[in-house]
């Protein structure tokens, strides 16, 4: 099963109980990947940042199953400043933070490595070497078994992957960015400022370097393609959009699936992992159903055609 469980809401509006019940269902369909950070969810008044990855941790030591889950967390959107519910005081990608920051997260997590470490933000106030060879070290600890980069420029993780190849150090072989069936307007703004959009220049970049894979967050649009009660954001507020929803529609229609798996399997389909977020074990069954649902060739070119 190709996607990752997002679980920012685990252990806040998601207690332990059912946290445990989701994981415990997706580890049962077969699902591995785990996507986290050392500050979900911060913005929620009275949290810390703490709370997704405690809540993680505690399922891990209570099902002694650290080997079979691949653990994503992230370091740089952590706030600083305590209470800050904006990035403006963010912890940053110096090798500093870095290396405290990680050992936090093991911490919590209650494991001592973790598969995929993300810089979470874009840091230009940090020199591009200090994080990576921060990351490197971590490597050589065994701390960390592979690096990534999320909401990051293309020619960034460029940069920065020339640099990690030039002084054998540990690369970027992951990004994140938000991404999903609908187009955006060209040079839209988001108003969640800390989101990168996934251009076309990443996903061709992504395609072309077989060692690199896209995790796709945002992926179903806070239930917007299926809930009458959540809009579509502003950012696909085109005519391109009602023409790809009409496609989308048909196709669930003629394979018998939801919207929201014939999106999960469109991306899957073009090696994306989708990173989806639940927060009730109904909404995990859905998307688990997506792994099942098959896109011929035909049926994923009228939906690329769509515009």
């Amino acid at each position: 099963m190709n996607f990752a469980l997002g679980t920012i809401p685990f252990g806040t509006t998601v207690n332990e109980k059912d946290t445990f019940a989701i994981l415990d269902r997706f580890a049962e369909a077969g699902g591995t990947m785990l996507d986290t950070a050392n500050n979900y969810p911060f913005w929620v008044p009275g949290c810390t940042g703490d709370e997704s990855e405690r809540a993680i941790g505690s399922w891990l030591a209570a099902r002694g199953n650290r080997d079979r889950v691949f653990l994503s967390t992230k370091v740089g959107a952590r706030p600083a400043v305590p209470g800050d519910l904006t990035l403006d005081s963010a912890e940053g990608l110096s090798a500093a933070v870095i290396t405290k920051a990680v050992e936090g997260s093991l911490e919590r997590l209650r494991t001592d490595y973790i598969d995929v470490y993300w810089s979470h933000i874009e840091d230009r106030s940090v020199p591009v070497a200090e994080t990576l060879g921060a990351f490197d070290d971590l490597h050589h600890q065994g701390k960390i078994r592979s690096s990534g980069a999320s909401n990051l420029a293309t020619w960034r993780v460029e940069r920065a992957r020339n640099l990690s190849a030039a002084r054998g150090w540990l690369p970027y072989t992951y990004v994140q960015a938000r991404h999903t069936y609908l187009r955006p307007r060209p040079l839209t703004r988001l108003p969640e400022s800390g989101h990168r959009l996934a251009t076309d220049e990443l996903l061709d970049y992504v395609r072309d370097e077989p060692d690199m894979t896209l995790w796709a967050y945002n992926t179903l649009m806070f239930g917007a393609y299926t809930r009458a009660d959540r809009a579509i954001p502003d950012a696909y507020d085109h005519p391109g959009t009602t023409r790809r929803l009409a496609v989308l529609r048909e196709v669930a229609g003629e394979l018998g699936a939801t919207p929201n798996q014939v999106v999960l399997a469109w991306l899957m389909a073009d090696g994306v992992v989708p990173i989806v977020g639940v927060s009730t074990t109904a909404q995990l069954e859905e998307a688990i159903g997506a792994a099942d649902v098959r896109l011929d060739e035909e049926l994923r070119a009228r939906m690329d055609a769509a515009c």
